[in-house]
């Protein structure tokens, strides 16, 4: 996230610089030693790779229900998810440090490693410790591949295509999310849940190779305070202690709000970390992980916050739709997947949509991005209505489909906006620290959504058997709280019973995705329209400039 920063030896970040960005020597420095064919390998491995992580995140919508029968894990299976998006988030941070000390390749590759080794991990699982195991060491390494390849994007592209390769990274990431579900759902009854993880072992490392040898040895993050140093006085650099208290930060505050009961001392414990955290930042370490200076502009600071937001909403729909599909609907698990088609399409439409034939300029997208956030709410609130067995089908596609349209524009429209609330000198650091707090949204959507999903759907199963008169349902909630496929095995007034509590904990899911979004909208109002104002020093700069301008034409 501090990407190409230097805190203790540069001047003050939010200056504006007469040199040329570094963003921009990198981009030439990068481009003179890629070849097309190189770029095409790039291009190929990070979108595999992109591709893999996205995976990761859904495959479990459609394998869970095998995988905790399996490993008798039905009232941990929140888990699955959760402990992968923890780890990728508390981790994802210090990659943009780790880019600036060694370089994005070297940084790439090593993250690419992680995932092997967890993904083998995972798929040689025999309890369900051994298979948390494998899904914190892949989240970790998956931690950095959507990060460094946003460097990388930053750094190896102009300007003018640098949104392209953003947007192609995101269509990455949403096929990703789409097809893992649906490929997961169609081979997981054939070949089972293990071959599903196995399988991304080899694939991930042939990416990662290509990665290693198309990247040329020489790209580097281009940072001179790191140019002559030694590895050993590189790792001296790494803000260690800020690493650590922010990853005890967010563990501990995940831990209290994953379970099906939250858990207050370690939400408290977080809370105690995270100041220790800011001062250590401010005050101790001399490459931070997280630069106080950017966080000082109200545009970046309000933009990642309602990023946060924004995605944390969203990711009900990507994590709960498949359920709906498989718990109320009853669709077989190879068909449930196939509903994130749709809004998945929906996200990369809405993008692309708005990068080619809207967004051909620099300057404020203050009301387009307002504009666009406040009409997903909208959409949030007709779907929580209309999550019930009998509604339309054709209905429930065409509104997880304006759900992923109105997404994808919403985030390139924050994105560009920010850009134009921030100086050129920092974009490489706000988009790092744009797409890490993106991340977070993943780990904390994840926890709280699914830890309040989970106490809703207890508290109606357990109401539901009590009013139907049937006793003695403990085993059989415990285990519909970690196998939603197993709806569909019920009759009679227990199979009423589940669809009805699963009907109910989507509904108040949805809706509390509502209330978030609206909040959402408001942060972003207060991101401001205003360009950084120009202070005397920079005016009086740029009429020496201009008066150098006419020295030379004369």
């Amino acid at each position: 996230m501090a990407i190409l920063i230097d805190a203790a030896e540069h001047a003050p970040l939010l200056r504006r610089s007469t040199s040329p960005s570094l963003s921009e020597r990198d981009r030439k420095d990068g481009e003179a030693g890629i070849s097309t064919l190189r770029g095409v390998f790039i291009i190929a491995s990070a979108g595999l790779l992109i591709f893999l992580q996205a995976t990761n995140i859904s495959i479990l919508t459609t394998t869970q229900s095998s995988i905790a029968a399996d490993l008798d894990a039905f009232e941990n299976a929140s888990w699955f998810t959760s402990s992968y998006l923890i780890a990728m988030s508390s981790l994802a941070p210090l990659m943009g440090r780790l880019c600036q000390v060694f370089s994005p390749r070297l940084c790439m590759f090593f993250s690419t490693m992680l995932i092997c080794i967890g993904s083998t991990i995972t798929s040689t699982s025999v309890s369900f410790q051994h298979f948390i195991l494998g899904r914190v060491v892949t989240g970790a390494g998956g931690g950095g591949i959507f990060i460094v390849a946003s460097i990388m994007a930053i750094q190896m592209t102009s300007p003018k295509k640098r949104g392209l390769y953003m947007g192609l990274a995101n269509t990455a990431m949403t096929v990703g999310v789409s097809l893992g579900a649906v490929i997961a759902g169609a081979l997981e009854p054939r070949i089972g849940w293990k071959p599903l993880f196995g399988i991304q072992a080899p694939l991930s490392l042939v990416a990662g190779l290509g990665l290693l040898l198309s990247i040329p040895a020489s790209h580097t993050s281009k940072n001179a305070s790191y140019a002559n140093l030694s590895i050993r006085e590189k790792l001296a650099r790494i803000d260690y202690s800020g690493a650590l208290l922010l990853t005890i930060t967010i563990v501990l505050f995940l831990l209290g709000l994953s379970g099906p009961k939250v858990l207050p001392v370690p939400i408290i414990l977080s809370a105690l970390a995270l100041p220790v955290f800011v001062l250590n930042e401010a005050y101790v370490a001399k490459d931070p992980v997280v630069p106080v200076s950017v966080l000082r502009s109200r545009g970046t600071l309000l933009t990642c916050l309602a990023t946060t937001g924004f995605m944390m909403a969203r990711w009900s729909i990507l994590f709960y739709t498949p359920v709906y599909a498989l718990a109320v609907r009853g669709w077989a698990p190879a068909v449930a997947g196939s509903i994130l088609i749709p809004t998945n399409a929906g996200f990369a439409s809405g993008g692309l949509l708005a990068g080619i034939f809207h967004i051909k300029r620099t300057g404020s997208f203050y009301m387009h991005t307002v504009i666009a956030m406040a009409l997903f709410p909208l959409t949030m609130a007709v779907l929580a209505f209309i999550s019930t067995p009998t509604s339309p089908w054709g209905l429930y596609v065409v509104m997880v489909f304006l759900n992923g349209l109105v997404t994808g524009a919403s985030t390139n429209y924050a994105l560009v906006h920010l850009l134009h609330l921030t100086l050129p000198e920092v974009h490489p650091i706000v988009i790092s620290l744009l797409a890490t707090f993106r991340g977070f949204s993943g780990s904390f959507g994840s926890a709280i959504g699914g830890g309040y999903f989970v106490r809703v759907l207890h508290k109606s199963l357990d109401n539901g058997f009590a009013k139907a008169g049937l006793k003695d349902r403990g085993e059989l909630t415990r285990r519909l709280l970690g196998s939603p496929a197993l709806v569909g095995k019920l009759e009679g007034k227990e199979r009423a019973v589940a669809v009805g509590a699963y009907a109910d904990a989507l509904k108040a899911l949805f809706l509390c995705a509502v209330g978030l979004s609206l909040v959402v909208v408001l942060v972003q109002a207060g991101t401001g329209w205003k360009e950084p104002a120009k202070n005397d020093e920079e005016r009086a700069q740029e009429e020496i400039e201009g008066e150098d301008g006419v020295l030379a034409g004369t």
